[in-house]
């Protein structure tokens, strides 16, 4: 019997969905930071094994959208509701109750089965963390809850177990050897957004998106060439830094994780732009692939 299905995570920001998602892949898919609202696109990572095929897939962290870019990034948690043969439903120990009253409804109208991951159990007690499992048990009846830790990698193997049994009898949607549905340009592009959400702090990183403009294989070598646009030109000047200290931090540290993740030497040139309405231009989104035609 081979079982093969889409298992689609969603949440609210911040509880976790990437580290999860990069547990259960074994890859580092999708961008890990301390900050909400980093994950902008759709993710696939795929795990395949000799009777089944499992495609992740992370989406952004469910918000109210304030730009054409965020009404965007939401279209892809509504798909996620409806293509998922599993939905993973990640909540954490620190989570208000509130943040969960839009989904709840939601999730217990699915036909499909739902698993409710609760993340980051480190961080509190065993007499709380029952009683928060207990509550979900009474939110979501029909729900798998399983207590788990991303980060330390606690319970991952249990839900990786539980999700394959819950998966229907099926084909292969990839090849084998496919790990994700993404592109090595469009991880450049996420490698370097991550370093600017940890170099950079309040409104930057929320306002800076990445194009890679050059992409070139050269023997052992990638050559990199990679726009950060902005909204304004003071974040230009903060972005590039007196003499252009912060961007050559950033352009070092992402060539870095580039070249582990690629497995190749890799040359990077880095340049900031303003593009002041870019969040709301159906043209720049569509050019950053938030727009599908």
């Amino acid at each position: 019997m081979h079982r093969s299905g889409f298992v689609n995570i969603v949440g609210n920001p911040n509880v976790g969905k990437s580290t999860l998602m990069n547990a259960l892949v074994g890859e580092r898919l999708s961008i890990i930071t301390s900050k909400a609202q980093t994950t902008r696109h759709r993710i696939m990572g795929i795990v395949s094994g000799s009777d089944f095929q499992i495609v992740y897939s992370d989406t952004p962290g469910i918000l109210s959208p304030r730009y054409r870019m965020q009404e965007a990034m939401m279209k892809h948690v509504v798909t996620a509701f409806a293509d998922a043969d599993v939905i993973v439903y990640v909540t954490d120990v620190v989570e208000q109750a509130d943040k969960h009253a839009r989904y709840v409804e939601r999730l217990n109208s699915l036909t499909v089965p739902v698993v409710v991951v609760v993340n980051k159990i480190d961080l509190t007690t065993p007499p709380k963390l029952e009683a928060l499992v207990e509550r979900w048990h009474a939110t979501v009846p029909r729900a798998l809850i399983i207590p788990a830790s991303a980060l330390e990698k606690f319970n991952v193997d249990a839900l990786f177990k539980a999700l394959l049994e819950l998966l229907p009898e099926g084909e292969a949607y990839y090849d084998k050897d496919t790990f994700t549905d993404k592109s090595l340009r469009f991880f450049a592009s996420e490698i370097i957004r991550e370093k600017i959400f940890l170099t950079y702090s309040q409104e930057i990183p929320y306002s800076a998106e990445v194009a890679i403009e050059e992409f070139k294989e050269e023997g052992d070598l990638y050559r990199i060439s990679a726009v950060i646009y902005v909204a304004r030109e003071s974040q230009k000047a903060i972005i590039i830094g007196h003499r252009g200290k912060m961007l050559k931090r950033v352009g070092v540290e992402a060539r870095k994780d580039m070249e582990e993740f690629f497995e190749k030497k890799v040359f990077l040139k880095t340049f900031v732009k303003v593009n002041p309405d870019w969040r709301d231009s159906d043209r720049k989104l569509r050019e950053f692939g938030y727009i599908q035609e």
